[in-house]
């Protein structure tokens, strides 16, 4: 009761409530995408190639099944999200990108210019890797079809960037993380057909079905405790008197959770993947057929590289959301300290080595649950599942993310938010 006392709240608030309704259309357009074929291929072959459980498997989840049917979205976001994977290693390594990262929203503005630039040329190298690999199903396979089909996917692709920036701006939450929300979740009533099916046909048995339901509810359950969970850090401010008013002396903290990174190593580590294994099976040599084969999802190299992958983007991202120096100056700066420690240099070192060990949780815990936990699930159950963590994880991250945005606009205007 009290949640829908909270969404009918949002909904009396005019601005919120345009920005819902916004967001909701542009689902409607990103699933009316889904559905217009790319012209002069051969949809039937590209939904049997994806059947066969190789790694466009991912790539039809992220793109909700527009893979599968071979539309104008096929390529889903993933040439975005590689562009701003490669813009964000490059802000580290480029002075000049690094100055123009701390310049403010200008800066910030420039940076997204040059990642829109990077995702189109990404984007068109993998159209026509796709177009070239996939010409057995193309109707026309001359320079000029391939080229069509390829441009044609760049657009969709492009299309898709842009749809995702307009619900970031117009909208509620994070648009890019929204389309890959919305295509997972449009999937669901599949599976759940499909599961359905099996257990009807016989395949599977009420043991099968009970023994999934128990594990997805649990992996949900800690999903959110992960997510949520955090250590605060007391910090205390000094006493200071100003005339006849005396400020500061309370205590606070600095609260730093689990997996401040999110969803967003999840999403890369996929990304980075499915990107070198899908070109390779397009090319028919015995080398990259080889690379194709070893970076299967169910691979045991896959495996390992995807579990290293989203460590080592979790310790990434959280160390350009998260700087204990820069922290540790604002608390100086403001007369603030973490007690028993000095400020300054020991500060930052503390908050350094808190932030170090609560992140390796969350690192562990999403690459377990991404990476390793599909594989442990399919053989306890004997059900051969598809990326079920990487898309608990997304989806379950990206729902949590958009409902704190809802709270914030629900309580900045003094109505009961969802949260509480």
């Amino acid at each position: 009761m009290r949640f829908l006392e909270a969404l009918r709240s949002a909904f009396r608030i005019g601005d919120l409530r345009r920005r819902i309704f916004f967001t909701l259309w542009m689902f409607v357009v990103f699933r009316i995408g889904v559905y217009v074929p790319v012209p002069g291929v051969d949809s039937r072959a590209i939904a049997d190639l994806v059947a066969e459980g190789t790694l466009f498997g991912l790539l039809d989840l992220f793109s909700g099944g527009a893979l599968s049917a071979f539309s104008v979205f096929a390529m889903s976001i993933t040439p975005y999200i590689n562009a701003s994977i490669i813009m964000q290693l490059l802000t580290v390594v480029i002075p000049r990108l690094e100055q123009l990262a701390k310049e403010g929203e200008e800066g910030r503005k420039k940076i997204t210019q040059y990642t829109r630039y990077a995702t189109v040329g990404l984007a068109m190298v993998q159209a026509f890797g796709m177009s070239v690999g996939l010409r057995h199903a193309v109707v026309n396979p001359t320079f000029f079809g391939l080229s069509l089909i390829a441009l044609t996917l760049t657009a969709g692709t492009v299309f898709l960037m842009w749809l995702g920036e307009q619900i970031t701006e117009k909208g509620i939450g994070n648009g890019i993380s929204l389309i890959i929300f919305a295509g997972i979740v449009s999937r669901a009533p599949q599976g759940l057909a499909t599961m359905w099916a099996y257990l009807t046909a016989g395949v599977l048995n009420i043991f099968n079905v009970a023994i999934l339901i128990s594990i997805g509810l649990a992996a949900i359950a800690a999903v959110i405790l992960v997510q949520e969970g955090q250590r605060r850090v007391p910090v205390q401010y000094a006493k200071r008197v100003k005339g006849r008013r005396m400020y500061g002396g309370q205590t606070t903290h600095i609260p730093v959770r689990i997996n401040s990174a999110g969803v967003i190593p999840v999403i890369f580590s996929t990304s980075v993947l499915a990107f070198p294994a899908t070109i390779a099976q397009f090319i028919p040599h015995p080398w990259a057929q080889a690379v194709a084969g070893a970076l299967g999802f169910r691979s045991a190299l896959y495996v390992t590289l995807n579990v290293m992958l989203i460590v080592f983007f979790t310790y990434f991202y959280t160390a350009i959301t998260f700087n204990p120096q820069n922290v540790a100056n604002d608390l100086k700066k403001w007369g603030g300290f973490i007690p028993g420690l000095r400020p300054g240099r020991p500060t930052a070192e503390h908050l350094d080595r808190i932030l170090y060990r609560i992140t390796l949780i969350g690192a562990i815990f999403l690459a377990f649950v991404a990476a390793v936990m599909p594989t442990m699930v399919a053989r306890i159950s004997g059900v051969n599942i598809y990326f079920g963590g990487t898309a608990l994880i997304i989806a379950v991250g990206v729902a949590l993310e958009t409902m704190k945005q809802i709270e914030v606009h629900l309580i900045m205007r003094h109505y009961q938010g969802f949260m509480r």
